[in-house]
C-alpha cells in the first residue's frame, strides 16, 4: 500500500484529492495550517469527513514550522508527496504580500528538503496558470516562456517552480509541477468567483463583474483536476540521457527529472457564459455591476492540455453548465437553502 503525504489536505483541492486516494486504497496523511484566509468552519467540515475514513491521518501545523513538519513527515515516511498547501489568491496578495513569501517559498522549500531527505519517489507541487502572466499567445503551453507574472502570488509560484527544478537537478528528486486553471466545484473556496457569484445571485445581490465582462477563463471541475493529479502520480519524470530524448512539446527538463504540466479543461469560457451557467443552475437572474480590471488580474486563461493527455491518457471534460449545476446543488445543500 503506497503512502501519500498531502499538504493542504483540508483545503478545497486537498480534500477532494484525499477522498479519491482513500477510495483507491492509498494510505494518506494530511497536513494543513487551518488558517483564517477564508471561513475555517468550511475547512473543519471537509476535515471531519476525511477523519471518518479508514487510512487517513492528519496533523494541524504550518509549513513554515520546519521542526514540526520534519517530525510529521519522518514519522509517516511517504512514498509520494503532493504539495498543495499555499497562500492562495491573486487579490489578497495586494493586501498581505509577506504571507505569500513565508508560506509559498519558505514553506515549499521545507517540503522540498524533506522530500530529498526521506527519499520520496515522486514530489508533486501545485502551481498556477497565473504564472503565464502577460503572455497573450493561447492556448498556454508548458514550453512557453513565463517571465512576465503580474501578481505577487504568481511570482511566488513561479519561484517555487524554479526552486524545485534546481532541487531536482541537484538531488535527483523526481518532481512534477502542475499549473491549475480556475478550479471550481463542491466544497469550493468562498473567495473565488463561482462561490461568490452563486452566493450573491441566490441572495438577489449585485455581482461585481470585472473587466466589463470581457474576460475569459479555463474553468476546471475539481474532480477532473484531482483525477489528473492521481494519474500524474504514476507519470514519474526521469532525467533524460540527452536533449534529443525529449519528445516535442514535453516540458521535461534536459538536466533534471522535472517537468511542468497544465491541468485545465482546455476550453476558453467567456465570463458572460459563466454567469449564464450560474443563472441556469440557480434559476435566478444576475444583477451585474460592471467594473474595471483589478490589479494583478489577467484578461484570459486557456490551457493546452495535450501534454497531460500524452502522459496520462486523460483529458478533463466536465462542461461549465454541468459543473455549475453540481456546485449549486452542493451549495444549497450545505447552506440548507
Amino acid at each position: 500500500m503506497q503512502r501519500v503525504y498531502v499538504t493542504g489536505a483540508a483545503g478545497f483541492i486537498g480534500y477532494h484529492l484525499c477522498e479519491l486516494l482513500l477510495a483507491e486504497g492509498f494510505r494518506v496523511h494530511g497536513l494543513d495550517g487551518m488558517t483564517d484566509y477564508y471561513d475555517v468552519s468550511l475547512k473543519r467540515a471537509r476535515l471531519k469527513g476525511l477523519m471518518q475514513r479508514e487510512g487517513f491521518g492528519f496533523t494541524e501545523a504550518m509549513l513554515e514550522d520546519r521542526d514540526r513538519l520534519t517530525a510529521d513527515m519522518a514519522a509517516f515516511r511517504p512514498d509520494i508527496v503532493v504539495h498543495l498547501a499555499a497562500q492562495a489568491g491573486v487579490r489578497y496578495s495586494l493586501e498581505a504580500p509577506r504571507s505569500y513569501l513565508s508560506s509559498n517559498i519558505d514553506g515549499s522549500f521545507n517540503v522540498m528538503e524533506l522530500a530529498r531527505d526521506l527519499g520520496v519517489k515522486h514530489l508533486l507541487i501545485a502551481s498556477t496558470s497565473s504564472v503565464y502572466g502577460a503572455n497573450t499567445a493561447m492556448p498556454y503551453r508548458e514550453t512557453d516562456k513565463v517571465d512576465t507574472q503580474v501578481s505577487l502570488y504568481a511570482a511566488t509560484k513561479k519561484a517555487v517552480e524554479a526552486l524545485s527544478h534546481s532541487w531536482a537537478h541537484l538531488w535527483s528528486v523526481p518532481t512534477t509541477c502542475f499549473r491549475f486553471f480556475t478550479v471550481y466545484g463542491p466544497w469550493g473556496r468562498p473567495d473565488m468567483a463561482p462561490f461568490k457569484f452563486t452566493k450573491a445571485i441566490l441572495a438577489g445581490d449585485t455581482i461585481d463583474v470585472y473587466g466589463h465582462g470581457e474576460m475569459f477563463r479555463d474553468f476546471t471541475y475539481v474532480t477532473d483536476l484531482v483525477r489528473a493529479i492521481r494519474l500524474l502520480m504514476d507519470a514519474v519524470p526521469e532525467r533524460p540521457h540527452a536533449p534529443e530524448d525529449i519528445a516535442e512539446g514535453d516540458s521535461l527538463s534536459p538536466v533534471a527529472p522535472w517537468r511542468v504540466v497544465n491541468v485545465g479543461n482546455g476550453e476558453k469560457v467567456a465570463l458572460g457564459d459563466f454567469i449564464a451557467a450560474i443563472e441556469a443552475a440557480t434559476g435566478c437572474a444576475a444583477r451585474k455591476n460592471f467594473m474595471e480590471m483589478q490589479k494583478g488580474d489577467v484578461r484570459a486563461t486557456w490551457a493546452d492540455n495535450a501534454l497531460l493527455t500524452r502522459l496520462t491518457g486523460y483529458r478533463p471534460e466536465t462542461g461549465i453548465r454541468e459543473g455549475m449545476r453540481r456546485f449549486t446543488d452542493w451549495y444549497r445543500d450545505y447552506y440548507r437553502l
